[in-house]
């Protein structure tokens, strides 16, 4: 019989995906070659149907974001989205990013309702983006998104004698071709203070970037996501788990066919 060969994500050795509805097809999800799969929260508009992440439990360890603050999912006020949810279906509870937030909402205080969701939840995890101490305090899997010092803040963790599970979201492009990573990543990174800092006025940030940004970006994507052939992404996973890491979690940036094929 003939050995199929393994797809690029299976290479990698990552222990889980994070999927946006928006971008990704739900319905490929049972082939990935990990335990867990992620889906985030894109607004209300874009939560999968309880049928759907029922399904995808069948296959999978099915987490999914819970942005504390949106109304639907807020444990102090409308948690109606949140009773929604399949028992199988585990939670990532979360601040929220603003951007799905209206003025209400932005406006609520995060530390309370991540406590209570956290209570609330056996096994969660916990953003911590942006709330780290609190995030530190509340307990549960620590979900932090890959950077420069998460080497560096996993290792001090664990000297100081933390051992709660360490979960790293990291974008993945499995391709050395410099303009597919720009396009994937290049606005990701921008986004970040350092990066923006060094970054010349009105730069592109995609593949038609040159000069400064070009070099600036591209660093960044080394520095806050995984990117390369699966050799070379492989080697920063293990090097993730053997600084701390329990469970990396890769996001596809562009799309479930570029690490299945």
């Amino acid at each position: 019989m003939e050995t199929l060969p393994e797809s690029p994500l299976a290479r990698i050795g990552v222990d889980a995906v994070a999927l946006k509805p928006t971008e990704h097809r739900l319905d490929l999800a049972p082939d990935l070659p990990v335990d867990t799969v992620a889906v985030d929260f894109e607004g209300r508009d874009a939560v999968p149907d309880p049928a759907t992440l029922e399904r995808l439990a069948d296959t999978h360890d099915i987490r999914v974001t819970v942005p504390v603050r949106a109304d639907g999912y807020d444990p102090l006020g409308d948690d109606s989205a949140l009773a929604a949810l399949p028992d199988e279906v585990g939670r990532i509870v979360v601040a929220g990013n603003p951007a799905y937030l209206d003025e209400h909402e932005r406006s609520r205080s995060i530390t309370p309702r991540l406590r209570a969701a956290a209570e609330a939840s056996e096994a969660h995890w916990i953003g911590t983006e942006s709330v780290e101490r609190v995030a530190l305090a509340v307990g549960g899997t620590q979900f932090e998104l890959l950077s420069r010092s998460t080497h560096a803040d996993v290792r001090a963790l664990r000297a100081a004698g933390v051992e709660d599970d360490v979960a790293v979201y990291a974008p993945t492009v499995l391709t050395s071709d410099a303009d597919a990573i720009l396009d994937a990543l290049g606005g990701y990174v921008a986004r970040r203070q350092r990066v923006r800092d060094r970054l010349p006025a009105d730069a592109s940030t995609t593949a038609s970037a040159t000069g400064q940004a070009r070099e600036t970006l591209l660093a960044a994507a080394n520095e806050y996501a995984l990117v390369g052939e699966a050799s070379t992404v492989a080697q920063r996973v293990r090097s993730l788990e053997a600084a701390g890491v329990d469970n990396v979690v890769a996001y596809p940036a562009r799309g479930l066919d570029a690490v299945l094929d």
